[in-house]
């Protein structure tokens, strides 16, 4: 269950060929899908359907906000104990740990649509940006330089070295919870099998592929309000999806950002309820862009 550590290489351009070599890392990502073959023998309700989606934005935000805003920028700070709540929420979703995703992504900020980024769909195609590069042993590593910052916290280490025993725990979990409203509250029509089918296996391939079409979508389809070096784009349907994250021209033309919507009429309920939090001193300081970055959109915008 634990992942090797060893520096990200560097290779240009990552190949198809290349890549599909480290199927063991690549196990409970292939396992996690054809878990939902089980969606066959649990069967279809409309309560199963809406844990699905509740799990997803619930676990959405746990990726978003924590692993993407506040591991990977440190954009608000938080107590040690809501932070480990928020990795607890990410490490759900078996994207292997909080300091695996946030090296990676340090990394791809860098490197950005250039020969060295493993994910860019201009330069690797889209089914590799989107998914191929999963299966790839350059994607298994991560660098211990890239979040030295986080390494005095023991407790986000471990998480990451055994990143598949919350996501094992909480799918049991599930089924255990459905079992007994199956048998408590019968009136509810959910089974312990609709839940770890729907409420796991479902709502986890959900959030992949949710994540991933910021990596692959979001650097083809869209508007470009800056001139960034990279081809990073807005697109509203990809904020809906991934709650916010889809402003991703804004967010890489200042990551540092909390608020990746940057303006008043862009959808962004990562911020949202990071904001409200912030009303209970879960979380505070909330980096904002500066308005020197909101004045070079307008004026791009307007041209």
């Amino acid at each position: 269950m634990s992942e090797s550590k060893s520096p990200i290489p560097k290779p240009a351009p990552y190949t198809w060929r290349e890549g599909l070599l480290d199927l063991k890392a690549s196990v409970p990502f292939l396992a996690v899908h054809a878990g939902c073959l089980l969606l066959i023998p649990a069967g279809f309700s409309w309560q199963a359907l809406l844990v699905c989606l509740l799990l997803y934005y619930v676990r959405m935000f746990g990726i978003t906000a924590g692993f993407h805003r506040y591991f990977s920028h440190r954009s608000f700070r938080t107590s040690r104990g809501f932070q480990f709540a928020l990795a607890l929420l990410g490490t759900t979703a078996a994207q292997r740990g909080p300091l695996w995703w946030a090296a990676h992504h340090r990394y791809h900020h860098r490197h950005s649509d250039s020969e060295h980024d493993i994910h860019s769909p201009g330069l690797h195609g889209l089914i590799w940006s989107h998914i191929g590069w999963i299966f790839s042993r350059h994607s298994a590593g991560w660098d211990r330089n890239e979040v030295r910052d986080w390494l005095v916290h023991r407790e986000l280490d471990w998480l990451t070295r055994w990143h598949m025993v919350v996501p094992f725990f909480f799918a049991w979990a599930l089924y255990g919870f459905g079992l007994a409203l199956e048998s408590w509250l019968p009136a509810a029509g959910i089974t312990g099998l609709q839940m770890l089918a729907w409420g796991f296996f479902a709502s986890t391939v959900l959030l992949y592929h949710g994540t991933f079409t910021i990596n692959s979508l979001a650097h083809l389809i869209g508007s470009r309000r800056f001139d960034t070096r990279d081809d990073s784009r807005n697109n509203l349907f990809l904020s809906i999806l991934t709650l916010g994250e889809g402003w991703h021209n804004n967010h890489h033309r200042y990551p540092a950002s909390e608020r990746q919507g940057f303006y008043w009429w862009e959808i962004d309920p990562t911020h949202w309820v990071l904001k409200a939090l912030s009303w209970f001193g879960l979380v505070w300081d909330l980096k904002a862009p500066p308005q020197h970055i909101l004045e070079e959109g307008r004026q791009h915008q307007a041209a």
